[in-house]
């Protein structure tokens, strides 16, 4: 049986590796690849894969967002993200979205084959580094409402922005804001977007 992959990566040059890589093996057909969350959204509802490679970094929307999605749109296809950078949060959040796998880009190509194969089986995998450092970094302190504002605040968009695009009066969003930096012992939004990054909470 060949297990048909979607391949999502905005930096090209990793992605053709990887699917030149891939190919070599006999029961791995790389059906289609992305650069972007959106991309890679739209190349699975055309191929419908069995297993989706996602970067957790992508334009557009991130790994994770892309998971989500493909639960609902595309239940038979199993999740996995691919990362560089993989934060306490970001794991946790792939969790929820039902990712399978979870694994760092230094993985070899054979290793990341034999997870493609394992995760299709119905296992899970998550590499050991990247979930000892969620389990000793705990659990984010933001609600999901501050959250989704320091989002919305990541890029400097002032406050009147932000509160149109949240339909929130400006100053439920300044108390919202005011309290994800007070949680994250940040001196303002800005740096408050910082520090959730850093580990992965937004």
């Amino acid at each position: 049986m060949t297990i048909r992959v979607l391949l999502a990566d905005d930096e090209h040059l990793i992605r053709g590796a990887l699917a030149a890589l891939l190919a070599l093996e006999d029961d791995l057909t790389v059906v289609a690849e992305a650069a972007s969350g959106p991309e890679a959204l739209a190349m699975a509802r055309a191929h419908a894969p069995d297993v989706a490679v996602l970067d957790l970094q992508m334009p557009g929307s991130d790994g994770v967002a892309v998971a989500e999605a493909l639960r609902t749109d595309l239940p038979g296809c199993t999740t996995m993200i691919v990362t560089g950078h993989g934060r306490p949060g970001h794991l946790k959040r792939a969790l929820a979205a039902g990712v399978r796998g979870f694994l760092p880009k230094t993985v070899s190509a054979r290793r990341l084959a034999e997870i493609i194969r394992s995760v299709h089986g119905g296992d899970r995998y998550v590499d050991p580094e990247l979930a000892a450092d969620a389990i000793s970094s705990g659990d984010s302190p933001l609600t999901a409402r501050e959250a989704e504002l320091l989002e919305l605040a990541a890029d400097g968009a002032p406050i009147a922005d932000i509160a149109r695009r949240a339909a929130l009066a400006q100053g439920t969003v300044r108390n919202y804001l005011s309290s994800a930096a007070a949680k994250l012992g940040a001196e303002n939004r800005h740096a408050a977007v910082r520090a959730a990054r850093e580990r992965g909470w937004v």
